[in-house]
Order: structure tokens, then sequence, then C-alpha cells
């Protein structure tokens, strides 16, 4: 094949580019599938359980799997929302806020997803080596932080390359993988999987929701190469949303099998036949969550600097995570991870409206030159005040901020709330109502000029 077609095939180097339509609907759910498919969603399945701060769950296996397949259904429907504009518009999705807020404000969410997205770049390729460290009983940890580091930096260099590599070869070896472990837990005994109340449900579902809404700052990085806004839609709704709930459930049969503890939960798949062959799979496959995050890093910083080539940045980037894999401990960067991705909830509620319901579907001024638009910011702004009301987090200040807010308003969040729902629906409504009102301003200032 010659290098002008593989040029064509690949994504552009910079923004001033068009971005090739090359991805069809298999291409893209390949590529989701897989990130449904995470060694987190098995050392992350806890979550769904809604722990206590000592971290005992609250919620039974099958409440907790239940609630798991709601926030992800949920979940996997918003995704596909913020797939859609990528996909009409043809740009990456920081770039796509610029037709939301304007450019320069564009870049308050452009530098937070940045910080997001090398944050949880780390995380994968410490998970990365964790897991490769037990395959392989111990070893030098740093050599695996690495070879996860280059195997990363070279699906990004290549990232649609990468995404039909996935579809041709790798898909196929996970779900044969997924299966073989199904049959082999399924047949271990299991515990009394219903006891227990199901009155934390939501806080359940809004875990399983928020994994997934953890993709929207990055979708339009990727459907703005695809065939269709249907395609789009569809691959990251269905397969994304089948294949988190599929790993999901796996990783709560693994968690009910080590009586809760999730720091054993990887054991269960190693000590069946041929498990550390299988689970081998997971951990070589993980490397496309990493190149996710590392990939999308890059679009970020190309929304601040549309310029800069893409492939140098993925190699600084791919460097730059292995360094701090190496260096940092992670457990107290996660609740601040998890701050950030809070934000992009309502953003996504404000994307949507505005997209769907207004001017987006025609054509947002995407330049450097998009004016600002202080009222999304507004609406943005409400949802992110109402999730942080009833899910503070425990990001020191931050959350005693918000928690004093919430008694200075003798409010207290009930377990049935859905702090990622409730943002979203708040965050919309605001955005609804102010594109109403400017609609019917504009109307009215066109019948005035007409009489």
């Amino acid at each position: 094949m010659s290098t002008v077609v593989d040029r064509r095939d690949e994504a552009p180097y910079t923004l001033d580019e068009p971005a090739p339509r090359v991805l069809s609907f298999w291409d893209q759910s390949a590529f989701w599938a897989n990130l449904g498919v995470s060694l987190l969603a098995f050392s992350g399945a806890v979550t769904v359980l809604a722990p206590d701060a000592a971290g005992t769950p609250r919620l039974p296996i099958m409440a907790g799997i239940v609630a798991m397949i709601v926030g992800t259904v949920i979940g996997g429907i918003m995704l596909g929302l913020a797939a859609v504009p990528g996909a009409r518009a043809g740009v990456p999705a920081m770039m796509l806020l610029r037709g939301l807020f304007g450019t320069r404000l564009s870049y308050v969410p452009t530098v937070l997803n940045i910080l997001q997205m090398v944050g949880w770049g780390t995380f994968e390729l410490i998970v990365i080596a964790d897991a490769a460290e037990q395959i392989f009983g111990g070893g030098p940890h740093w050599a695996y932080v690495v070879v996860a580091g280059i195997l990363t930096t070279v699906l990004t260099i290549w990232p649609l390359g990468s995404v039909r590599v996935l579809r041709r070869y790798v898909t196929a070896a996970v779900v044969i993988a997924l299966i073989y472990f199904y049959i082999q837990l399924v047949r271990q005994p299991l515990p009394d999987l219903g006891h227990g109340s199901w009155s934390h449900f939501w806080v359940g579902a809004d875990a399983a929701l928020a994994v997934s809404i953890s993709w929207v700052p990055m979708a339009a990085d990727y459907t703005r190469h695809a065939k269709s806004e249907r395609a789009a839609f569809g691959a990251a709704t269905l397969a994304y949303g089948l294949t988190q709930i599929v790993a999901y459930v796996l990783g709560l049969l693994a968690l009910a099998l080590v009586a809760g503890d999730s720091t054993k939960v990887f054991g269960p798949f190693q000590h069946v036949a041929l498990g550390t062959l299988f689970f081998a799979v997971f951990v070589l496959r993980e490397a496309d969550q990493s190149f996710a995050n590392v990939y999308s890093t890059a679009m970020s910083v190309q929304n601040l600097a549309p310029r800069l080539d893409r492939r140098l940045l993925t190699v600084v980037l791919g460097g730059l995570i292995m360094v701090l894999a190496l260096v940092l401990n992670m457990d107290n960067y996660s609740g601040f991870l998890t701050l950030i991705g809070s934000v992009f909830v309502p953003m996504l509620g404000v994307l949507a409206v505005d997209f769907f319901c207004f001017g987006g579907r025609r054509g947002w001024d995407v330049s450097d030159r998009a004016p600002a638009r202080w009222s999304m910011i507004v609406a943005w702004a409400a949802g992110i005040a109402t999730y942080q009301l009833i899910n503070p987090g425990n990001v020191g200040w931050w959350s005693r901020l918000w928690t004093n807010i919430q008694d200075a308003l003798g409010f207290t969040p009930s377990s049935w709330m859905s702090a990622s729902l409730l943002s979203f629906a708040v965050a919309a409504a605001v955005t609804a109502l102010i594109g109403t009102l400017s609609r019917s301003r504009a109307s009215d200032a066109g019948n005035a000029e007409s009489a």
C-alpha cells in the first residue's frame, strides 16, 4: 500500500487537516467493546456495591448486578449522545467545545480533561504492571510499566490502524476469554448472592453510570472518523454498554468468591485451569485503555495548540505516564480524578440539549475565533453544583466546602439520589430554558425589524 493511502487512512497530524471518515460501525464497535472490558471492571467491581467509608459493601451481589446494569444502560445512552456531535462536526471532543462555550472558555474543560486523561493513563499502566506481576509471579515492576508504556505509545502513533487491529484480532480473543471465565466461575461454589438490603441501589447504579460517563470527554476524538452519525451512536451505546455489563458481572462473581475482598479479585481468574493464559489476554488488551487516554490527551492539547504534531505529543505523553506510573502513589489521586470526571457529567447535559434541540446540529462555530457563550457556562455550573451537593466526594477542602454548603442549606442527600442523573437533568433543564429564552428574544427582534 502506498504512503499516500496510508496517510489518508490515518488520523491527521494537526487540527488544520481534515479527519478521514474511515471507521465503520464494526470498527467502532470493536473499539468500544474493548474499552468496556477492563481490569478496572474486575478490581473496581466493588464500587457498584455501594461500599461505606470503611470499604464494606452495603448492597448484596445481586442488587449490585442489577444496579450496574441500570447504570450502564443509562451511561451507554449518554456516551452515544456524546459520540454523535463528533461524527457530525468531524472534530475532536475539546475542539467541539469551542462551539458550545467559545474558544477561550473551552480551554477550561480542556485543561481539566488533560489532567484527567494523564491520570487515568497512569492508572492503567499501574494496573497492567500489577496484573503482569501476578501472572509471572513477580519480576521487576518497572519493566512491566515500561513495556506497557511503549506499547501504549506505539498504538497512539497509528490510532486508526490500532482500532482496526482491535477489530480483526483482539476482540475475538477477548470474547473467547470472557466465555471461558464465565463457564469456570459459575461452576464454583458461589455464596448467596441475594441476601441483604437494596436501600443503596442508586448509589451503586451511579457508580456504574460514572464509569460510562468517564469516556464522554474523549468520544468525539474517535467518532470524528465515523462514516455516519448512526454508526457512531450505535457502536458507542450498544458495544460499550454490553461489554461493560459482561465484565462487571464477571468481576462481581469473582468478588463473591473471595468474600468481597477487592484486593484478591484477580485470584479466581488465575486459579482455574488455563486461567493464567486467558487472564493474560485481558492484561495485554488493557493497553487499549491507556492508548485511548493518551491519544485523547494529545487531542486535548491540540485544542490549545492546533499545529502541534500529534505524533510528537503522543511520544511525550507516553513517556510522561511511564514516569508517573513509576514514581506516584495513585491511591491518593483517585479521588481527584473522580472529582474531575464529575464535572463532565453536567457538561454532557448542556452539550446534548444545545446540540440536539437548538443550533448545534446545524453547525457550531469551532474556529479559533468562536465567541464566548457565558450562558452555557452558567448551565454547566448549575449542574456541577447539583452534583457536588449530592456527592461532595473525598478531596479534602473541596469536600468540606460542599459539606458546609449542605449544612447551610439544611440539605441531606437521600440514598436514592443519583448525582450523575440529577446533575445531568439540572444542566439540561437550565440549557433548555436559556435556549428557549434566546430563541424567543431572537424571534421578537426579527418581528420588530420586519414591522
